[in-house]
């Protein structure tokens, strides 16, 4: 059965502002209530139904007044970050995903109305390396504690929840490990690097990339909501393609460059305010990451409607990318980054 009274975070998102809009016009839930430092979209304001917006910062202990004063049942963490898009405050997003993540669930903890908790993780927290599995399974290991980033956020906020499964067992839990993201109108890393012109690759690798489009992300928290379904689960979609595949698909022209260079590119990116390259991005990039996602379609009964190619070529034409013609221009542009790149520069001056 629906629980009656739910609390969303990250309603100032893309995925959690959409979310509210689903649950917001659910005849089942008696009060939906989504909380963030932000409003939602103007878009998830006009068709939100009867759901409510609540300004609050999830890092302060009053999350727990709204919980237990509005009588909370089901809470759904949609606000966690696995990697901001574009150049961002590194320990601000640390804390709301790892002091924001502690609030909540302390707060949930407390009140003994709630039922149920519904968590978006990332499989980031599978890291990416040349020693990676070729496929990792929800047992597979997860990186180590001493690393860092945001992925590291990710492996510590997990382990909050299972300290919270083991302290509360009457709550359901469901955590669910999003691949990357991608669709018309999701910003993430990997949307903005494909749009590059030029974009900037690792000599000697092909990574495989697995996707997940954002309207399928979506539809996992939504039926974790409405219905009890307990467990960890990879969420991904079906198909890979190698990041050169993806490359051309796109109608970019492909840069390839020294191991040692990219981190430089990225800081030019980030420093142009274009894209943020964290660490453990640009390991992505060298190495992939692939999930499993038989659990997803046994256990959870999701199947996710659009395979890897689909979501990408999806987001090619919502996001209206047309091929680079003009190859003097991308020559110039190139030699431009590489330069930047070299000598500390923004690459847009």
């Amino acid at each position: 059965m629906p629980s009656n009274i739910v609390l969303v975070t990250g309603v100032g998102g893309e995925l959690g502002g959409k979310l509210l809009a689903r649950l917001g016009n659910n005849p089942d839930f008696e009060r939906v209530i989504g909380v963030d430092t932000t409003p939602p979209a103007k878009s998830v304001l006009q068709r939100m139904g009867h759901a409510e917006f609540v300004r609050a910062d999830i890092r302060n202990p009053l999350i727990a007044k709204v919980i237990s004063s509005a009588k909370v049942d089901t809470v759904v963490h949609a606000s966690t970050t696995a990697h901001p898009a574009g150049p961002s405050r590194r320990l601000a997003i640390k804390e709301v995903n790892v002091i924001g993540t502690m609030r909540l669930l302390a707060a949930c903890q407390r009140s003994p109305l709630v039922r149920k908790l519904v968590v978006k993780s990332t499989a980031a927290v599978y890291g990416a390396s040349s020693r990676s599995q070729a496929v990792f399974t929800e047992d597979s290991e997860l990186i180590p504690a001493d690393s860092s980033g945001y992925a590291k956020d990710a492996v510590e906020m997990e382990g909050y929840v299972r300290g919270l499964s083991r302290r509360r067992p009457d709550i359901t839990v469901t955590m669910a490990r999003f691949i990357n993201l991608i669709g018309p109108e999701v910003d993430t890393v990997l949307a903005r690097y494909f749009a590059l012109p030029v974009v900037p690759t690792v000599f000697g690798f092909d990574a495989r990339i697995q996707l997940l489009h954002s309207a399928d992300a979506l539809a996992v928290l939504e039926l974790a909501t409405v219905h009890d379904k307990p467990g960890v689960f990879n969420v991904g979609s079906d198909g890979v393609m190698t990041l050169s595949q993806m490359i051309r698909r796109a109608g970019r022209l492909e840069l390839p460059m020294p191991r040692g260079v990219l981190p430089s590119i990225g800081k030019v990116l980030r420093g142009a305010r274009v894209v943020d390259f964290s660490a453990d991005q640009v390991r992505l990039l060298n190495f992939g990451r692939v999930v499993d996602t038989t659990r997803l379609k046994k256990e959870f009964g999701y199947t996710p409607r659009w395979t890897t190619r689909e979501a990408f070529d999806d987001y090619i034409q919502g996001r209206g990318i047309r091929p680079v013609l003009d190859g003097g221009l991308l020559a110039g542009l190139a030699g431009k980054v590489m330069t930047a790149a070299a000598t500390g520069q923004s690459a847009t001056r």
